[in-house]
């Protein structure tokens, strides 16, 4: 039932940055849901893989590179859900930042 309630408030976060970050579009609510679901899916499945090749790299930028690889697979979800797109690297970045940053107050709200 959590994994619901953090589906549907990402979703509406997905809903709501657009309005704020120019780059950035989402045509429905169904499409921030299929948005929340497939960030997830990378999330859970792509993030830790490019994590490890990426090793390095992130040792020398002090864990800045994270943000990097957190901006790629915003930027990859508009080529899976039709209705989401993204203009360029440094919106993907800034959402991937603030869905971070919300991600994880809502961590310690909402607990697994």
């Amino acid at each position: 039932m959590k994994i619901v309630l953090r589906l549907v408030i990402i979703s509406i976060l997905v809903l709501i940055l657009p309005n704020f970050i120019d780059g950035i579009t989402v045509d429905s609510w169904f499409t921030s849901i299929l948005v929340a679901v497939v960030l997830a899916f990378l999330n859970t499945f792509l993030k830790p893989v490019l994590k490890i090749v990426a090793f390095p790299i992130t040792m020398f930028t002090l864990g800045l590179f994270l943000l990097v690889i957190n901006a790629v697979i915003v930027l990859l979800v508009p080529h899976i859900v039709q209705g989401f797109s993204v203009d360029g690297f440094f919106p993907a970045l800034i959402f991937s930042i603030v869905l971070s940053v919300c991600n994880t107050i809502l961590g310690f709200i909402v607990r697994d």
